[in-house]
Order: structure tokens, then sequence, then C-alpha cells
């Protein structure tokens, strides 16, 4: 893919606050099933769900903007020590010959973490992806993350405007709450079983969602 501009950004000023997103989260509950039958799905739509989806709320097909996800970065905003570092290439597979055969191959990603991440409070998380031939306004993420069916935190990051044909750099500061002793014990006793869902917006429309699942047992 061809670019010609490259965008760096921090996402300081753009997070939405937390205690909004609870009372929003509060109005009206959905189910995901109710939400796979809309036609267009928002930002309100997802704060309203009350538990991790079981399945992907929007179609591959859906991102008409080709945007590409490239490489992630994890660092400890407070020791600046990088927790992880990931390039799509490192994985050295013919990612069209996977998709192929699992179309949601991409969609999904486990993590495994040591006991001791639970435990930091500020992670800055850059993101490098590539934009197709059309503009993108308001790109926006929203993530969710859950212990079994309780919410953690919700998470809801602004992109802002990206060019076409362009590659872009942003980090995002992640604020973890700190977590009471017993809910941590009961998460590094089950791996996998806290998730995540990532949406993605151009426009208040849903266009890429993500999911993954963690480990505390690293």
């Amino acid at each position: 893919m061809s670019s010609r501009g490259t965008r760096t950004g921090n996402s300081g000023g753009k997070k939405k606050s937390n205690d909004f997103l609870a009372r929003r989260a509060k109005d009206k509950i959905v189910s995901e099933e109710e939400l796979k039958g809309k036609e267009c799905i928002t930002p309100d739509d997802v704060l309203n769900l009350d538990k991790i989806t079981e399945s992907y709320l929007c179609p591959n097909d859906a991102n008409v903007y080709n945007i590409e996800f490239t490489g992630f970065k994890l660092r400890d905003v407070d020791s600046g020590m990088i927790l992880l570092d990931v390039n799509r290439d490192d994985n050295g597979y013919d990612n069209e010959e996977d998709e192929s055969a699992d179309p949601n191959i991409g969609r999904y990603i486990r993590y495994e973490f040591p006991a001791k991440f639970l435990e930091l409070r500020h992670v800055g998380a850059t993101v490098r992806f590539s934009i197709g031939d059309k503009p993108v306004e308001n790109f926006r993420m929203i993530e969710r993350h859950f212990f079994r069916d309780q919410l953690l935190k919700s998470f809801d990051f602004e992109f802002g405007f990206c060019i076409p044909n362009s590659n872009n750099t942003v980090e995002h500061i992640y604020e973890f709450p700190k977590l009471e002793k017993q809910l941590m014990e009961e998460m590094i006793a089950n791996p996998f079983q806290t998730r995540s869902d990532s949406f993605y917006f151009v426009g208040d429309r849903l266009v890429m969602h993500n999911k993954a699942d963690y480990s505390y047992q690293g």
C-alpha cells in the first residue's frame, strides 16, 4: 500500500470521562442479538452492552476504508519499560491464505502477561495503522474489558481525521483501575476469562470489531 503521509499523535486530551461512560451505560441495556439486527451500530449502542460479546457485530467487509493495523507497542508509562512490541509481519505467515481459511483470524489476539501487569496503573499503547484511498473522518475506538461478565473498565479514544493512503502512529494512555486483591487472584487463577471487545467507528458507524483475551500467569 502506498503512503503519502505519516501521522503521529498522543490521545492525551481526547479520552472520554469514564464516569460519563458509566452513566451512559446505565441508560439502556441492550443485547448482542438486538445490535446484530441493526443496519448501523453506533457508539451509544456498544456502551449499553452489559457483557462481552460472543461473536462479531460487523463483518470484515464493513471496513470499507481498508484500515489495517500493522504494529502495536505497550509500555509502562511510569517506569518506561517496554512490555510488548510486535509488527504484523513478525508472525511470518501468509495472511491472505490464513484469512481465506478463517476470515476472523486477524480480528482476535491472545495476550499472556505476568501477574505483575495487573498492578500497573498507566500503560501507553502505540498503534500503527494504514488507511486506504478514502479519507477517514472521526475515527474512534471504544474498548471494553470484562472479567467473566463483570465490566472492569471502558476506554474511549479518538484518532481524529486520517488522510487517504497514509501510515499513522498514535499512542493512547490507558489508566487502569486499582483492582481488589480477591479479584486479581481470580483473574490470575482463571486465564483467558478476562476478555475485551474493541469497537472501531468512522462517523459514528461501526466499521471494525476486534476481540482479545488475557492470561496473567506468564
